[in-house]
């Protein structure tokens, strides 16, 4: 009997779970860090998901990695995806409102495409793909002046959302070029594990510990954050990474921005003005564009 079906049915939940899980973490995100010190939250989430993925991981028979090379991509993986990017996204979301997070979070699969080109591995672009990028920056070029024309954030807040995308584009490629023997479920455990303690080390040496506090919106937002986006969504998408296409991993891209845009409507009183809507049209056009564009082939020179 074929096992297809199955194949194809696991990678539509995966994806599934990574568009709609994934697009409301970045509301859950606003929430917990309204009163609670950003890498500090990060840390504490990262490490009750990662000691949580840990044990269902050993019960089922995964075995921790026995060579040096798995715990090298492990480690820097986990440097790139959860402490850069996420940890980014975190500090940033105590400025900027989720829905813009999640749209400069967006141009991640813009960065993937243009650095899917370089080193031995590397794919040549579609006419298409070049197009989409350009479209894409600009959009973001829209959104980020809008934003710092009317000093709706610092611009250190800006900046790390245009560094996170980039870390976590970096961090996926970097992933996919070097296969682990370790299995996904035990690499994205070992991953939060070690975000985890890296991030609470930067917490606690930046003060954070002084202003802890907790409050009954950021326990269910880490809570949520901690079981859906972490141990469930952040586990898709790594299995994800190693069984689909670029292409079709990079459709979370404008997938999570429009879920974030509603649910922070919806949820979390934010709305968006003429200018960042125009902004937020031209990035999704710009990622739909890429990601189509990565379906074709590039022509090749003569």
């Amino acid at each position: 009997m074929s096992t297809a079906p199955a194949s194809v049915g696991k990678i539509a939940l995966a994806l599934l779970i990574v568009y709609v899980v994934w697009g409301s973490t970045y509301l859950a995100i606003r929430f917990g860090v309204e009163v609670t010190p950003p890498y500090l939250f990060a840390s504490t989430r990262f490490v009750a998901a990662g000691t949580i993925l840990l044990v269902f991981a050993s019960a089922t028979g995964l075995r921790l990695p026995t060579t040096r090379s798995d715990w090298k991509v492990i480690t820097i993986t986990a440097i790139l995806l959860l402490v850069g990017a996420n940890g980014l996204v975190t500090w940033s979301e105590q400025w900027v409102a989720s829905n813009q997070a999640a749209l400069m979070v967006a141009t991640c699969a813009l960065w993937m495409a243009g650095f899917g080109t370089l080193g031995a591995q590397g794919e040549r672009l579609s006419l298409l793909t070049w197009l989409g990028l350009l479209i894409g920056f600009a959009g973001v070029a829209v959104l980020m002046g809008e934003g710092l024309l009317h000093k709706s954030a610092p611009v250190g807040a800006y900046a790390g959302l245009m560094i996170a995308p980039i870390l976590w584009a970096v961090g996926s490629i970097y992933g996919r070029r070097n296969p682990q023997q370790c299995a996904p479920l035990m690499t994205a455990a070992l991953q939060m594990l070690i975000a985890g303690v890296l991030m609470a080390g930067i917490g606690l040496a930046s003060g954070e510990h002084e202003r802890w506090r907790w409050t009954a919106q950021s326990w269910w937002a880490w809570a949520y954050l901690t079981v859906f986006g972490s141990c469930i969504a952040y586990g898709a998408y790594y299995w994800l990474v190693h069984n689909v296409t670029p292409a079709l991993l990079g459709t979370y891209a404008y997938v999570n921005p429009a879920i974030a845009v509603l649910l922070g409507a919806w949820l979390g009183n934010e709305h968006m003005n003429a200018l960042q809507m125009t902004g937020t049209g031209v990035i999704l056009a710009g990622v739909i564009a890429v990601t189509l564009g990565q379906r074709m082939p590039a022509k090749k020179s003569a």
